[in-house]
């Protein structure tokens, strides 16, 4: 009888150690189990937060993608803003510069136009000033030569050579030959001198 339950005992403690390294076993398992698992879980975990929110979109290869924050598009459109403010006023300026040549152009086409006219004027005056100069001459060169031949020579010569030369020119042939003889010999041979320079330089053919 002793034997019998001393062998029912060995076979109990037996059965418990058994059952023992079982726990352990199957409790070392699940702990592997979870260590593995817990990244995985993880990941989708923060994954699902991320579809559900929408800020960070899992890419093809199981990573974020590049999605800036709201930081970095806040700077991003301080930039933007700060940049579309440089070229307005760069625009701004360039429209100015425009409406000040376009101010300046208007201003030099005025000016011209009112030189021409000036010139136009000046010209009309100067075309009136030698008529009236030549119709003076001429009247005057008819006075000369309705004068006594030795009265004009006395006139003649008192004249610069260079003018009585002009005078004489105009006059018919008789009557320059007339003032001619009453003249000095030498403001005749002067007044000639001039004459044959005069006639000296005409083109010839």
């Amino acid at each position: 009888m002793a034997k019998a339950e001393k062998s029912k005992r060995m076979e109990k403690a037996k059965r418990g150690t058994l059952m023992l390294l079982a726990i352990f076993l199957m409790g070392s398992a699940v702990v592997r189990i979870a260590l593995e698992a817990a990244p995985a879980i993880a990941l989708e975990v923060s994954e699902m937060q991320s579809s559900d929110d929408g800020s960070n979109v899992p890419t093809a290869g199981g990573g974020r993608s590049t999605v800036p924050d709201s930081a970095e598009m806040q700077a991003m459109l301080a930039a933007f803003k700060k940049r579309e403010t440089l070229l307005n006023e760069r625009e701004a300026e360039l429209e100015d510069r425009m409406r000040a040549l376009e101010i300046a152009d208007q201003a030099i086409n005025k000016k011209l136009t009112d030189l021409q006219q000036a010139e136009e004027k000046l010209l009309a005056t100067l075309a009136l000033a030698d008529g009236a100069a030549e119709q003076d001459v001429t009247k005057l060169t008819s006075v000369y030569e309705q004068m006594k031949p030795k009265e004009a020579a006395a006139l003649f010569e008192e004249m610069d050579p260079t003018f009585a030369a002009g005078f004489l020119a105009r006059m018919r042939p008789e009557a320059a030959a007339g003032v001619m003889a009453g003249l000095s010999p030498e403001a005749a041979y002067t007044i000639s001198v001039v004459l044959a320079g005069r006639n000296g330089e005409v083109p010839k053919e």
